[in-house]
């Protein structure tokens, strides 16, 4: 009797009473809260879009999944893992609603997504758990975020949504990032699965070819903001896009700083921690990645928030063995859906994890492997169809474009740093720097092989390794979690530890964090520059974009055509604003993405040699820029709309285009100048 009671105690139940049938009784509660739960998956989101409180759901569905998942034991480990599951989770859920009636509709998706995290919960038997610990470097974390957003977002704080189109239009790359996120919203789910209806608003091939995760992910956050599928006006939807952004590029440059943390676990304690934190959270503020955010690299930048985090998850995987299955899948989603050029680096993380961890895996390696062979197809997915398509990968692996202008020496440094503090002998039998150490030490390689690529080809480094490069920097930062064991921890023993103990050691981790900041981020704490000259920080990326130095040129005419003349033309539209082509051109693209038509912008490449629309300057400049405006006009499906911001010129183009009783294009005239 007593050895049954004992068996009943560990599998956790209690025995039946006498005369009854056991576990009867207890299988049908479970099923009863099995019923509940389901019934409030659902529940829940009708009632809160009911009463247009969608947005709330995004914290129920973190804080749903944080409360099941097992990994980490501090409140901002859970959320950010939480938050990379979410990710995948919406990622993979978009094949499904690119293809369900309901779309991008926040009901169905909130329902499915509560109704597994309720139901996994229900049949591993785990009651919702929160880690309520916090850790003082937290505020370092979370501090980073807050700087960043407070730089990224002054240009265009408390401005009007046409007040800030000069901050939002300020590379082309950025109007391509607006027609997808239209699109998405258009389509309800991926392009790629909407092919023929996504060219209307989208430049063949990027239909089939972009990667799109990032733009889904942002499409259903403002489909949560909004409480609503459609996208409204344009004007304001493409302001609630680039909020979107900024929010993306802060929580980055505060994801690095965490997941360098993590990657230390919870024996980077004190002062160390403080060092490392600072010393990361000090580059990424003076890094010159912030110009990705004037550069229109919407897409790069989410995408190195995923690799960022799912990494350092992977490296140190503190975890069991189903959440890790989960976060390897995750990361591989995220990144390849988001930015897939990435997935190699995410690929190199897991592979080390598996090999460094294989005993602790082998009991369930089949079903591991297997899940992660599924979750990898998966995440194939959106490559595959662009390697189906006429896409040509190897020319675009070779091509050119903006680049980030980031001193290698940072790269080299960093890596190197953290080659060392792998080889350390005590470090050597940690299990996360053993897979840190593989993990850089592949991407390396990887990035190698790449630039060896490029010059074979080219005979020099291009657009391509750079991203890349960029990719391999945050990895080295990341590592910086495993550099920071070669510090020594403050001796806590001797009366004068014990007596300095509760002051000495919060003095050196502010210390430490005043030094990495003007060591590594050029702040002097209002010290006088030497000859009256800018700081380095001064001189940084973020600080110059704060200042509003990156806002675009195309500012008055994106005003004028968003409150005045968008309301007078259809598409298509020529805009011939100023004298110079490129800008003629870029307005054009801004023009048709406004009215849902960028899909024709190929058409008119023509324009970037048109350098007519201004004040008159050189007649023989008129007439070779009239004969590339017939020519993009031919190419205009329809007879397009003209708007000219001189009237002289628009006058003169209106009888040279259609003074022969033929109608090849509307010309109206709109100045920049009220």
């Amino acid at each position: 009797m007593a050895s049954q009671m004992l068996a009943w105690r560990v599998r956790g139940k209690e025995p039946a009473p006498a005369g009854t049938r056991p576990g009867r009784s207890t299988d049908d509660r479970r099923w009863q809260v099995l019923v509940v739960v389901l019934a409030a998956s659902w529940a829940v989101p009708v009632a809160l879009n009911a009463v247009g409180l969608d947005l709330v759901l995004l914290p129920v569905l973190v804080l749903s999944i944080a409360s099941t998942v097992r990994i980490g034991g501090v409140l901002l480990d859970r959320l950010m893992a939480s938050g990379l599951l979410l990710c995948g989770a919406l990622l993979v859920l978009g094949l499904l609603a690119s293809v369900w009636p309901w779309g991008l509709s926040p009901v169905p998706v909130s329902g499915v997504l509560l109704s597994v995290v309720g139901g996994a919960a229900w049949w591993s038997g785990r009651k919702p758990s929160l880690p309520w610990r916090v850790r003082g470097t937290d505020a370092v974390v979370l501090g980073t975020a807050a700087v960043v957003w407070h730089y990224v977002h002054h240009p265009v704080a408390g401005k009007s949504p046409v007040e800030r189109l000069g901050a939002l239009v300020t590379a082309e790359d950025r109007l391509t990032h607006l027609s997808i996120f239209d699109t998405i919203h258009r389509v309800g789910g991926y392009a790629f699965l909407h092919q023929d209806a996504a060219r209307v608003s989208l430049q063949p091939p990027t239909e089939a070819v972009y990667p799109e995760g990032s733009h889904l992910i942002l499409a259903w956050l403002d489909v949560f903001r909004t409480s609503s599928t459609e996208l409204g006006s344009m004007i304001a939807a493409d302001n609630r896009y680039f909020t979107y952004v900024l929010a993306a590029y802060a929580l980055l440059c505060a994801a690095v700083v965490w997941a360098a943390r993590w990657v230390g676990g919870p024996r980077l304690r004190g002062w160390r921690a403080a060092v490392v934190c600072s010393t990361v959270a000090a580059v990424m503020i003076a890094t010159p990645a912030a110009i990705m955010i004037p550069a229109g690299f919407d897409s790069e930048l989410i995408g190195l928030l995923f690799l960022v985090v799912a990494v350092a998850l992977l490296v140190r995987s503190a975890m069991g063995r189903t959440e890790f299955v989960l976060v390897g899948v995750a990361g591989m989603v995220t990144v390849a859906y988001t930015y897939n050029i990435y997935a190699v680096y995410i690929g190199a993380a897991l592979l080390a994890a598996l090999v460094v961890n294989r005993r602790r895996f082998r009991p369930r390696r089949t079903a591991i492997w297997l899940s992660l062979v599924v979750g990898g197809a998966v995440a194939l997915v959106p490559s595959v169809i662009m390697v189906l398509s006429d896409f040509d990968v190897k020319k675009q692996a070779v091509t050119g474009g903006a680049m980030i202008p980031m001193d290698r020496s940072t790269l080299v440094g960093l890596g190197l740093l953290g080659l060392v503090a792998g080889l350390m002998p005590r470090n050597r039998r940690i299990g996360a720097v053993q897979s840190l150490l593989l993990t850089v030490v592949s991407a390396w390689g990887l990035l190698l092989a790449f630039a060896a690529f490029q010059i074979y080809e080219t005979g020099k480094l291009s657009y391509y390794f750079e991203k890349m490069a960029v990719g391999g920097l945050m990895l080295a930062l990341v590592a910086l979690g495993g550099a920071g064991y070669v510090l020594r921890p403050i001796a806590r023993n001797g009366f004068a530890s014990r007596a300095a103990q509760r002051w000495t050691e919060p003095v050196a981790a502010v210390a430490a964090a005043a030094a990495a900041l003007s060591l590594f981020g050029g702040i002097q704490w209002g010290v006088p520059s030497v000859g009256g000259k800018p700081s380095a920080w001064h001189e940084s990326e973020l600080a110059r974009w704060g200042r509003g130095e990156h806002i675009g040129k195309l500012g008055p005419a994106a005003e004028a055509f968003a409150t005045r003349d968008i309301q007078r033309v259809s598409a298509p539209v020529l805009t011939l604003y100023t004298n110079d082509g490129y800008s003629n051109w870029r307005m054009t693209f801004f023009a048709q993405t406004l009215l849902h038509r960028a899909g024709v912008v190929p058409q008119f490449d023509e324009m970037l040699k048109v350098q007519i629309g201004g004040r008159p300057e050189d007649e023989q400049k008129y007439r070779d820029s009239l004969a590339h405006l017939r020519t993009a006009i031919g190419r205009s499906p329809v007879p397009p709309i003209l708007l000219v911001g001189d009237k002289q010129v628009a006058e003169r183009l209106d009888r040279d285009l259609n003074g022969t009783g033929t109608r090849t294009a509307s010309v109206l005239y709109a100045p920049l100048e009220p």
